[in-house]
């Protein structure tokens, strides 16, 4: 019988204080000598990175709706086997997903799927009394659904927590105060990645000592370790998560501040199916790890260091050297912008990338693509043959033009509305693929051992 502490942190809307909330307890968690894993409900590549700077381990997401139940609990079992209490934040509002009508892709679906109870927070701007009306809300709009406590973000003082705590007795947990020279960074199209420059030592410092003092950290404890055995877990996975010990093979992933997001579970089915990961910088570096067998360049800000991925000329000969012997290429979001031709930035600069695709991007001030897509594969290529069927999510301000024709070896269809389209940019031998798509392999487990096998093959 496995005990695993855990709570999942959600929340009545976006910007009530989640991300905050995890932060600032898994710092004073760290304090205290607890070993703490995150996780993030739903696509967002962003809070993941916060959640890393304050835990010190990668944060996996979880997403019922691209990864399924099952991959779901099996990630967090892998993840926990060595923590003490396991944090889960949300995505939006806790139980917002991909309809209306029902639970699926919500925060509510994944502690629904963990048996984890719900401490739920809420932005008390404003009110007192009437924040325990929208607790009880919260309580009874889903009988299932285990809302045992709550935070309260933005309070205006020690007094104003006093009162909420007096309109809650015994469901209110604690808060935390408006902390602006706290608050984390925007910039960007709204957007920006935690490192050391944006979310400090002293920060987190700053975070776990008003957790301390503001939170019932105790009562936080007990609640997550009240949480039933793994092992009665409906459905809960009981898999060993074998290696597959198979040849070597060495992927040369890119990561830097132009190209840093990778869903944690795609490099771990990676690393079980035998690949050593390989971390190089197309910004600072002049040649890639030697003897590889395949590149994988994940999304990021290409549009930030366009100038400097320009000026790289070494790597990026490397790199086309690497493709022209037949070398595997996969790039999602960010890194297809650096296979094709030319980068158009916000200010109308024009910048060289890989050309490896006779593609341009343009960058523009709005959205052009957001929410969840199925792709299936039309032709064989670097995820498998055609008919292989995976999920995943855009999110992206730049649009693609193609020069000449490129084959296209994805039918993309997006959750929302419906709308089919023809992506996937590939070479017409499918050993350089790049996509707007970021695929969630835990949707379809077979596209790493497709990846693998092929890298391992003789090139062309």
């Amino acid at each position: 019988m496995r005990k695993i502490a855990r709570l999942v942190i959600g929340g009545a809307s976006s910007g009530s204080g989640k991300t905050t909330m995890v932060v600032a307890l898994t710092a004073a968690l760290r304090r205290r000598g607890l070993k703490v894993q995150c996780f993030k409900c739903g696509p967002d590549y962003l809070d993941p990175s916060y959640h890393r700077e304050a835990s010190g381990r990668d944060c996996h997401n979880l997403d019922s709706w691209m990864m399924g139940s099952q991959a779901v609990r099996e990630t967090f079992e892998r993840q926990t086997e060595d923590v003490d209490i396991a944090l889960v934040e949300g995505v939006m509002g806790l139980f917002d997903g991909v309809s209306p009508r029902s639970d699926e892709g919500s925060t509510a679906a994944i502690a629904k799927i963990l048996g984890a109870p719900v401490v739920v927070a809420l932005d008390a701007g404003g009110v007192a009394r009437t924040l325990a009306a929208v607790a009880l809300g919260m309580k009874m709009f889903d009988p299932e659904l285990p809302v045992r406590a709550f935070l309260a973000n933005r309070v205006g003082s020690k007094g104003h927590l006093d009162l909420l705590k007096q309109a809650m007795p015994e469901q209110l947990l604690g808060g935390l105060p408006k902390s602006p020279h706290l608050s984390f960074p925007e910039r960007h199209l709204g957007l920006v990645t935690a490192n050391k420059e944006h979310l400090s030592s002293t920060q987190l410092d700053e975070w776990a000592v008003l957790a301390e003092e503001y939170f019932d950290i105790d009562g936080l404890l007990a609640l997550a370790r009240a949480a039933e055995p793994w092992n009665e877990v409906l459905g809960a996975s009981t898999s060993q998560h074998a290696r597959d010990y198979r040849e070597p093979c060495r992927i040369a992933i890119a990561r830097d501040e132009a190209f840093h997001f990778y869903y944690e579970a795609n490099l771990e089915l990676l690393k079980q199916g035998g690949a050593e990961l390989l971390p190089f910088s197309p910004l600072h570096d002049e040649a890639l790890p030697e003897n590889i067998d395949a590149i994988y360049i994940g999304g990021g800000y290409p549009e930030l260091y366009a100038k400097e991925l320009a000026a790289q000329s070494p790597m990026r000969q490397a790199i086309l050297a690497f493709a022209g012997k037949g070398g595997l290429v996969y790039a999602e979001c960010g890194g297809l912008m650096y296979l094709g031709n030319r980068l158009r930035t916000l200010d109308g600069a024009s910048y060289e990338m890989l050309g490896l695709l006779p593609t341009e991007v343009q960058m523009h001030p709005k959205l052009q693509a957001l929410g969840y897509c199925e792709v299936e594969l039309q032709e064989a290529c670097v995820l498998g043959p055609a008919g292989t069927r995976f999920r995943g999510h855009q999110f992206r301000y730049s649009s693609l033009d193609t020069l000449a024709a490129v084959p296209t070896f994805y039918r993309l269809r997006r959750r929302r509305g419906g709308e089919v389209i023809d992506e996937g940019y590939a070479s017409p031998s499918g050993r350089i693929l790049g996509s707007y798509v970021h695929a969630h392999w835990a949707s379809n487990q077979e596209i790493p051992r497709n990846f693998l096998a092929l890298a391992r093959s003789p090139r062309l």
